[in-house]
């Protein structure tokens, strides 16, 4: 996959577009369009655009869906999370208030690491200040910071046995 930068640079080559020109055309400074160019600061979508259209161009990003490769480890943790996370709202997030606080200090007391040290206390700000939409992206995300922060979740024993034993089997299933 082409680099931002390197989509600049392939487009200034083509239109023969120095990096002085660019600069008088864009307004953007000539360092800057170097640095961007050798990739030690990194382009935004709209400073690129910026730039392209500069030489006639324009941006076209294209998004699609891409599963994430998760270990069957992290994928079961995020199934439970997020079955879990259909139930949250504010007042089950204070009827489980007492099981968070418990399994809190359970896990505090076997931790180590600086991640999972760093993790617990990301929990504990988000039940703390009752952050519920902070909760259910770190309950759904798929980034690594997500999928660490599950490792260390104070949400164990929270969903109903029903509902834990039919994602158990949907992962079965998928294996």
């Amino acid at each position: 996959m082409t680099t931002k930068g390197g989509v600049l640079r392939e487009v200034m080559l083509e239109t023969g577009t120095t990096q002085s020109m660019l600069s008088r055309i864009t307004g953007v400074r000539q360092p800057s369009i170097s640095q961007f160019l050798s990739g030690k600061v990194e382009l935004s979508d709209e400073q690129l655009d910026r730039l392209l259209s500069g030489m006639g161009y324009r941006l076209e990003v294209v998004r699609r869906p891409v599963r994430p490769e998760l270990t069957r480890s992290e994928r079961r943790s995020w199934m439970l999370h997020r079955r879990l996370s259909t139930h949250l709202s504010e007042n089950s997030l204070e009827s489980w208030m007492p099981k968070i606080e418990q399994n809190l200090t359970r896990l505090g007391g076997r931790l180590s690491g600086q991640t999972h040290l760093t993790n617990m206390e990301r929990w504990r700000d988000l039940v703390a200040t009752r952050d519920v939409l902070g909760l259910q992206r770190v309950m759904t995300g798929l980034d690594r910071s997500s999928i660490e922060m599950r490792e260390v979740s104070p949400l164990t024993g929270l969903l109903p046995e029903v509902e834990r034993l039919d994602v158990m089997d949907e992962l079965s299933r998928a294996s």
